[in-house]
């Protein structure tokens, strides 16, 4: 039950004992104020690294053709490399159940237009599977099918300015759209997180593209994501294979870097995380140095507490307080005052992120933040700390003989 006269004893000697309880919350304050900034900032690294992969899928591989710098097999250096429909069937084929998703792409640059306004845009000639390369969220309407590639069907998917741009009265699903002067249905309106240039795309099936835009069975670029089951190297071994695969398929020098590149997201993805994890490792250390410094300072602090009151526990005693009573009091102090001091440090340091948050961006820390939990958790760590450190010596000293304890010096 709520013990007024207890509470109004606990506060008298917060109020009594200024000195002694803003040594003990400024300890614990400090402790939690650093824990928190440190955090945060290494939270903030994450952000930015994140960001950087938030328009791609992580397990993404790029495969790009160009023109051969060296001689191989009789072949003259210079030699354009032109991936075909049957490039993009082999490595779907060859490397199928390595292969999550798998899309080729064909870029073109189209000037738009409905009613009365038009715009230039860059166009991708993609197969359904592209949708999920580029985490593409669907506004409105569909995506590209396997039926649209099959019909090569008059079908675009815009992106959601695209419909700004162009569709100033209206929606734009289910009307046509112009492009270089033939007409389009758009089947659906995207979204996508990686911004503006790629909410300004327009994409079509990539067989309507062939057919239309030059009737041949030419591809610019394969995109695939390897199987998400795959660890790091097993991930870059497949597209060293791949690599090779396609450098005999197309006879390339072993060691011509232009003709045929491949470009696996798992090499980036693998330094980016083994960055973060030693930053994390790091940031763990010294935020739990930091709490370890403040479990030190307020359990040095409550054993100063106990042997400063030992005589006023001997005089409570004396008049009849039993030992638990002498010891909740002295814990729900250390307690209160360790929370209420924690608290403190976390508004303070949640504070100091936020102010200095936009000059952080500079030093690419996007968004510092920490999550309550945690925070919470090391703050009832050090509660737990002080209640310990105060417990065991209140514990001694209240079972010490009143006529003892007001001799005690």
């Amino acid at each position: 039950m709520f013990d007024l006269d207890l509470w109004r004893e606990i506060f008298q000697s917060i109020n009594k004992n200024r000195t002694r309880s803003l040594l003990s919350g400024f300890t614990v304050a400090f402790a939690i104020l650093l824990f928190t900034i440190l955090f945060g900032i290494a939270n903030g690294l994450k952000n930015t690294f994140a960001e950087a992969f938030v328009d791609d899928a992580n397990n993404s591989i790029f495969i790009h053709s160009g023109r051969t710098t060296k001689a191989h097999k009789g072949l003259q250096a210079g030699r354009r490399i032109q991936f075909k429909n049957e490039d993009f069937s082999y490595v779907k084929d060859e490397f199928g159940n390595k292969v999550e998703f798998i899309t080729a792409r064909i870029y073109r640059n189209v000037q738009a237009s409905f009613r009365n306004e038009q715009n230039n845009y860059s166009l991708r000639a993609v197969h359904p599977d592209h949708q999920f390369l580029e985490k593409t969220k669907i506004k409105e309407g569909r995506y590209i099918n396997q039926s649209d590639l099959h019909n090569r069907t008059k079908v675009v998917v815009i992106g959601r300015l695209v419909e700004e741009d162009l569709f100033l009265k209206t929606t734009a699903l289910g009307k046509y759209i112009n492009l270089n002067g033939i007409q389009y249905k758009v089947v659906g309106v995207f979204t996508d997180d990686g911004g503006d240039n790629e909410e300004r795309l327009i994409y079509m099936p990539v067989t309507t593209a062939q057919h239309l835009y030059g009737n041949n069975d030419y591809i610019d670029q394969i995109n695939l994501t390897y199987n998400p089951k795959m660890g790091y190297d097993e991930a870059l071994a497949f597209s060293t294979l791949l690599t090779r695969k396609l450098k005999d398929r197309f006879s390339v020098a072993s060691s011509d870097q232009r003709a045929v590149r491949v470009r696996n997201m798992a090499e980036g993805t693998k330094q980016v995380d083994a960055l973060t994890g030693g930053l994390t490792v790091i940031i763990l250390v010294i935020g739990f140095g930091t709490l370890i410094a403040g479990i030190v300072g307020i359990s040095n602090i409550m054993i100063f507490i106990v042997k400063e009151r030992t005589k006023e526990i001997g005089i409570r005693k004396a008049l009849g307080a039993s030992p638990r009573s002498i010891v909740s009091i002295i814990l729900i102090e250390s307690i209160l005052i360790t929370a209420m001091a924690g608290y403190l440090g976390l508004v303070i340091g949640v504070g100091v992120l936020e102010l200095v948050k936009p000059y952080l961006v500079d030093y690419f820390i996007k968004d510092p933040g920490v999550s309550n939990s945690l925070v919470i958790g090391a703050t009832i760590t050090l509660i737990t700390a002080g209640a310990i450190a105060g417990y065991l010596p209140a514990k001694k000293a209240s079972k010490i003989k009143p006529i003892v304890a007001l001799r005690d010096d």
